[in-house]
């Protein structure tokens, strides 16, 4: 993984970032220079206790989406492509994959999250963890604290579905070109898509071949192939013990 990391003066010469106190500006610093190569951080309330911020500080980078939130608790730094450009040979990819595939990368090098209105868009601090005031005041704008229970994400439907990681893939990438097509996808438009890749596929290696069918083409749902499946040769072991010399 890269050592350094480099902060773009557009985001952080900017008026929504000048205006937070300086103890979130030194979070946001302090979880930048923690993150991965793709901008995860896996521990930001660790790193929020470390140096004494408070968890007021780390709703105002929420609230000001400096960071995107999921559900299993880690976060990425939202402008992490256009503050940091690694070179091939330094870059090691994020191991937070479930993370990454709920993530679209805009041309000006922003994270953004997949409108599928399945994904979860909360942060999971501590049961006990409450703003001490109704409402945070960030100067001109106003956030308001509100109850909300927690939805299920893409990531929690798709690992209850298979174990599979070429699959998971699929399924993701199938999510994004339904959203660049217009037609992002609902909870319940996803579990159908499950069922019916039970109906037509007979093996997982059928299903991701399906998808990808419908990816290539960009169609809305999933169709028999065209072409007869067939699964590729798997290498045997050799019995070294029973071989005939």
């Amino acid at each position: 993984m890269a050592e350094r990391r480099m902060f773009a003066k557009t985001i952080i010469d900017s008026d929504a970032f000048l205006e937070m106190p300086l103890t979130t500006q030194a979070l946001y610093f302090h979880l930048s220079m923690r993150a991965d190569d793709d901008g995860f951080v896996n521990n930001p309330k660790r790193i929020l206790r470390l140096i004494g911020s408070s968890e007021d500080d780390m709703k105002v980078l929420l609230a000001k989406s400096f960071l995107i939130p999921f559900e299993s608790g880690i976060v990425v730094i939202k402008h992490w492509k256009m503050h940091n450009y690694i070179q091939k040979d330094r870059y090691k990819p994020t191991l937070y994959t479930d993370e990454r595939n709920a993530l679209e990368l805009t041309k000006q090098g922003v994270y953004e999250t997949l409108d599928t209105g399945c994904i979860q868009d909360g942060y999971k601090m501590d049961t006990q963890d409450r703003l001490g005031k109704d409402r945070l005041e960030l100067g001109e704008n106003t956030v308001s604290k509100k109850e909300s229970k927690p939805q299920n994400g893409c990531g929690e439907i798709i690992n209850s579905y298979t174990d599979n990681e070429e699959l998971r893939t699929a399924l993701w990438e199938f999510i994004k070109m339904r959203k660049l097509i217009k037609k992002p996808m609902t909870d319940r438009a996803l579990k159908g898509i499950f069922n019916k890749l039970d109906k037509l596929g007979r093996s997982d290696g059928e299903k991701i071949a399906i998808l990808d069918q419908s990816i290539q083409n960009s169609w809305q749902g999933i169709f028999e192939l065209k072409e007869p499946y067939e699964e590729p040769e798997q290498h045997r072991e050799i019995d070294w013990d029973n071989l005939p010399f």
